[in-house]
């Protein structure tokens, strides 16, 4: 049996950092509710109706080059505008001019190398959400590429750490991917220190899949019938253009105003881009790779109408790759930056039905994510979602070299959001595991966080003393915290050596320095 953390020693902990969002709300920065996370910007512009525009699926980019051990791809980070909303032109930051960027596809133990270059008026770092990357690689926030002919100088106006380690280049910069890691849904988004909020809300964010000859041999929907889904939500003003609320528009300075600053919620949910789309399926099994990219929104997936006997969103992977089997849900829920791939079976709905996919923890416009309509043709189904899908290894709590504790709390108007009760400081690392050892990280929290790992996945032994929750299986590198909540996870660092990062995916907490480096040694 796995040990676990006592219930009062959880609680206890959970206690202290309540105490912190109790003192913000006499802060004088506005009150940090323990309900659904962020405040909403609500649009100016007309929206239509939802389930009237059609699903797009993101361009596949190729590469530019192989060889015998390497794919080579190169993205251009360059502004853009897109019609989002119909008869509107909406200002975009993009990877190579489309939103979300175009979906990059490897090799598990094949090597991709991707090439981004800045044509954008800012610096950018470009992370692997969920890659088991070296670190120089990993798109640490001080690893920045500088617009393409600018200068070192750039950052001394840019709200930046002085102290902040990295290596700044200029124009460009190859990120190395060995890819020794199983397939997974990951995906690609800026990551600079201070204004990742922003850089992903104007559009930086793509995906990056995984394949392997484990996944391969299962008989589950592939091509066309493979969908990745990137969710987000957002906001529209009378021009098209999607506000930010900043503290310096120019983003000289890092930040949101104080109204926004427990994370910014748009009133438009889309959907590979579009508004609340719409797609025919035929009456057959579908994979969809579910994506929250949303900088701080909370999502609750459920099928409307629900198809005979429940059950209908069949869950076979989580951030780090496929279940051990698969879990049948009526609802399922992500937090930003979780991923889970899904497979529903149409022909469990007669001929012609509209379905549905809300979000139920949403209200208004905000409830409608996604509709079907299932074709009334007779289809032959070649695929089945197998009782086993993966062996997965469980690690021993009992060879855990060491526990550490990771308080999220945010202390008030003057010292913000932090971990541990300390600011970020690069000098400081609140962790020095090392490599090839199971240690046991303990993340408690004041209200709604959740919590990201850099360079190796984790499994997810408890939540507040019990049993781990039901989306909590599997490989996990982003997991969703309840407010005054204490969970426990299993970890061990593998291959690469280096400094990484722990934070809040909650991108306006992040934002503000809510975050902590490790070194892996």
């Amino acid at each position: 049996m796995r040990h676990k953390l006592s219930r009062r020693r959880l609680f206890g902990l959970a206690a202290v950092a309540v105490g912190g969002a109790v003192n913000l709300s006499t802060s004088g920065c506005g009150v940090v509710s323990a309900g659904e996370p962020g405040t909403l910007l609500r649009s100016t512009i007309p929206i239509p109706e939802p389930y009237q525009i059609p699903l797009p699926i993101p361009p596949v980019l190729q590469p530019s080059r192989t060889d015998a051990t390497t794919d080579y791809y190169e993205i251009t980070q360059q502004p853009a505008v897109a019609e989002i909303i119909p008869g509107f032109r909406t200002p975009l930051w993009t990877y190579q001019g489309t939103f979300p960027g175009p979906t990059i596809v490897s090799r598990s133990g094949r090597r991709t190398v991707v090439k981004h270059v800045n044509k954008l008026p800012h610096p950018v770092v470009v992370h692997l959400h969920g890659g088991h990357t070296p670190q120089d690689s990993d798109g640490y926030p001080g690893d920045m590429i500088l617009p393409d002919g600018g200068h070192t100088d750039h950052l001394a106006h840019m709200g930046m750490m002085p102290a902040l380690p990295g290596i700044p280049v200029v124009g460009s910069r190859e990120y190395v991917y060995p890819f020794e890691q199983r397939a997974a849904t990951l995906w690609y988004h800026d990551h600079r220190m201070g204004f990742t909020g922003p850089s992903v809300w104007y559009g930086l964010a793509g995906f990056h899949l995984v394949q392997d000859d484990e996944e391969d041999r299962l008989p589950l929907p592939r091509g066309d019938r493979d969908i990745p889904l990137l969710i987000t939500d957002r906001a529209f003003d009378a021009d098209g253009a999607m506000p930010y609320p900043s503290l310096h528009p120019d983003l000289h300075s890092p930040g949101v105003t104080p109204p926004y600053m427990n994370g910014v919620l748009g009133d438009v949910i889309l959907v590979n881009g579009a508004p609340s789309p719409i797609t025919r399926v035929q009456r057959l099994r579908y994979r969809l790779r579910l994506l929250n990219a949303s900088n701080a929104r909370r999502y609750r997936f459920e099928l409307d109408p629900q198809p005979p006997g429940g059950g209908g969103i069949v869950q076979i992977g989580s951030d780090g790759g496929l279940l051990d089997r698969p879990r049948a849900h009526d609802s399922l829920q992500l937090a930003s930056a979780e991923r889970a791939d899904v497979v529903i079976d149409f022909a469990r709905y007669a001929p012609g039905t509209h379905v549905r996919l809300r979000n139920t923890l949403g209200t208004g416009r905000t409830t409608e994510v996604l509709a079907f309509d299932v074709s009334s043709h007779a289809s032959v189904d070649d695929t089945m979602v197998p009782e086993h899908l993966s062996t997965m290894r469980l690690l021993d709590p009992a060879s855990a070299a060491v526990t550490r504790d990771f308080l999220f709390q945010n202390r008030g108007a003057e010292d913000g959001w932090m971990i541990n009760g300390q600011p970020y400081d690069p000098a400081r690392p609140l962790a020095t595991p090392r490599l090839g050892e199971v240690e046991r990280w303990r993340f408690i929290t004041d209200v709604h966080h959740p919590v990201h790992l850099h360079l190796d996945h984790f499994q997810v032994l408890a939540r507040d003393g019990e049993e781990p929750g039901p989306y909590d299986h599997g490989w996990k590198d982003t997991l969703d915290l309840e407010p005054a909540q204490a969970a426990e996870v299993l970890v061990r660092f593998t291959d690469y050596p280096g400094r990484y990062m722990l934070h809040c995916h909650n991108l306006e907490h992040e934002d503000m320095a809510m975050m902590a480096d490790y070194l892996v040694s």
